[in-house]
């Protein structure tokens, strides 16, 4: 499943689903590795888009709100405009239009207070709404840092990750190790060969092999000197 969502998605994009998967089924992201911090990103871009929707809702709420207050205070006036045209009816003596007039300042005070309580209602949501987006601004902007410094402690593990990889490849500690095993292996054999050649030997042959030696460097000496001598005896002659 893995690999078709790395073939259809791409390397990057496909390391970043697996790993929100895996995070939201509750398994572990890779260790502060790249697919974390890929999660992460897209983890704040999904608050970012929602964090706009709720501006954009919140604008429009507001926009709402303030319309159902004009409509309101347009219905207020309205109110005192039908009032005072009651009055002034009634000191003409206009009977009917004052009592027309009355009669809309009966209907709209009915209303009034209903049009009232869903202005104060609305009033009481854009507020809960604005406190709501800017508790999530605050949120993200902290998420925001988060990153910043999610991001800096993965290149400082990529970094040391980096030292750790080069100190392991270049490491001469087991090839010294392995040197002074050969070189000790070297002695042993060494020391072993001596001990089987002395033990090899015959003791009787060698003192033999030292007499004949010893009667050998004997004669030579002899003979130097008998030629020594006879070399001395002809120089007179000549």
């Amino acid at each position: 499943m893995k690999k078709v969502i790395y073939w259809l998605m791409g390397e990057k994009a496909g390391r970043t689903i697996v790993g929100t998967w895996n995070w939201l089924w509750g398994m572990p992201v890779e260790q502060g590795g790249k697919v974390a911090v890929a999660v992460a990103e897209e983890s704040l871009q999904a608050m970012q888009e929602s964090v706009q929707k709720l501006a954009t809702a919140v604008a429009a709420q507001d926009g709402a709100y303030k319309t159902a207050k004009q409509k309101y205070e347009s219905k207020v006036k309205e109110l005192q405009t039908f009032e005072q045209q009651a009055r002034i009816a009634q000191k003409s003596g206009n009977e009917e239009a004052a009592r027309m007039a009355m009669t809309r300042v009966i209907q709209t005070e009915q209303i009034l207070p209903q049009i009232e309580e869903m202005v104060r209602q609305a009033e009481t949501a854009v507020k809960a709404s604005k406190e709501k987006l800017n508790r999530e601004r605050m949120k993200l902007e902290s998420y925001k840092t988060d990153m910043q410094n999610m991001k800096d402690m993965s290149e400082v593990n990529e970094a040391l990750g980096t030292i750790a990889k080069v100190n392991n490849e270049f490491d001469i500690g087991s090839a010294k190790s392995q040197f002074e095993a050969a070189k000790g292996a070297v002695e042993r054999r060494n020391l072993k060969q001596n001990a089987l050649a002395e033990l090899s030997e015959n003791p009787a042959e060698k003192l033999q092999a030292d007499m004949e030696r010893m009667t050998i460097d004997d004669e030579i000496s002899r003979r130097l000197e008998m030629l020594e001598g006879s070399n001395n005896k002809q120089l007179p002659g000549n």
